[in-house]
């Protein structure tokens, strides 16, 4: 469905429900990086590096052990064999992380080895230590109709309150940073290279906030920024044109008048799924970075992205994907 762009050019007068505050400097002080070992979490390890060595941020680098997952390696075993195996999967799992250190040289850096329940002990971690964002890879396969982005991803991405930046197994061309090598071979410094952001928002009461977000990251890499609304139910446009202009205005404010944005900022109108619309204007635009507010439908109804769209915009985007809870 055609799309119809704006780009602000002028301040606009703004209404108490969404008026924008200026846009505050990043502070990641503390970040994240969840990891299982597999292919999946190394390839969004880099991603936390870079992030890390821009913002100077400290990196901790944790890995859960579950009951659930040591019995399905080992096949099952009796009570007492269970702590000289947890023993043995402790030390393996420090020995794992202590192999990623050569690669963050001149990274603050912590490692976190727990043993139970994954999301708890991430809750833990993150509370101890004020994380402010999280950087998880998930595999992002589809079955029997339903999502599934892996246990991990699926809890952090529902009860995490800080940002949540997701690597999908989509993630290519240049938004691909080179997987950490091992074996003696160095860590290149990575930089984050910004250059076009897309916003994508259903207006909820949380909107202007996690647009800041959106305007602070396309400040701080002086990206292009494409702030987007999706109209679902689009059939009786014809007869009402109303809510076209009143989007695009909504989209519009939630910019504020004093940003430092090195260009213009655009704003998009969408007719469609939600899902598929968000995903066509990012590729079109070759985006660097989704940033999505996303909530389950339990807690806001439907004046948010829920998150099945959430799920899929972060399994087929090519790009990573910064998912902020209101």
């Amino acid at each position: 469905m055609a799309l119809v762009e704006a780009r602000i050019e002028a301040e606009v007068t703004k209404t108490s429900s969404l008026e924008p505050q200026a846009p505050a400097a990043m502070a990641l002080k503390n970040v994240l990086f969840a990891t299982d070992f597999s292919a999946t979490s190394d390839a969004a390890l880099p991603y936390a590096t870079a992030i890390c060595r821009h913002f100077g941020s400290t990196l901790h680098a944790v890995h859960v052990l579950s009951d659930a997952g040591l019995l399905m390696m080992t096949g099952g075993v009796d009570y007492v064999s269970m702590s000289t195996i947890y023993e043995d999967a402790h030390t393996e799992a420090k020995e794992k992380l202590e192999q990623i250190s050569p690669f963050l040289e001149g990274i603050p850096h912590r490692a976190h080895v727990r043993h139970g329940q994954v999301w708890k002990n991430l809750a833990d971690v993150i509370e101890e230590n004020k994380i402010d964002l999280i950087v998880v890879g998930t595999h992002g396969r589809t079955g029997l109709g339903k999502l599934l982005l892996g246990s991990v991803a699926e809890d952090i991405l529902r009860h995490a309150q800080c940002p949540v930046l997701t690597v999908g197994p989509q993630v290519s061309g240049r938004n691909k940073l080179p997987t950490l090598q091992h074996r003696g071979r160095d860590l290149a410094p990575v930089e984050l290279d910004l250059r076009q952001i897309v916003f994508a928002t259903n207006f909820a009461e949380e909107a202007p906030r996690i647009a800041q977000v959106a305007v602070s990251l396309a400040e701080e890499f002086r990206a292009r920024l494409t702030l987007m609304h999706v109209i679902e139910d689009y059939t009786q446009l014809g007869s009402r044109p109303g809510p076209i202009e009143e989007s695009i205005r909504r989209l519009q404010q939630l910019v504020p008048p004093n940003a430092a944005l090195h260009y213009a900022p655009e704003t998009v109108l969408e007719f469609g799924s939600n899902a598929e619309r968000i995903l066509k204007v990012a590729a079109d635009r070759e985006s660097d970075l989704i940033v999505l507010g996303a909530r389950t439908s339990a807690e806001v109804g439907t004046t948010h992205l829920p998150w099945s769209t959430a799920h899929h915009v972060i399994a087929q985007a090519h790009c990573p994907v910064l998912t902020i809870r209101g």
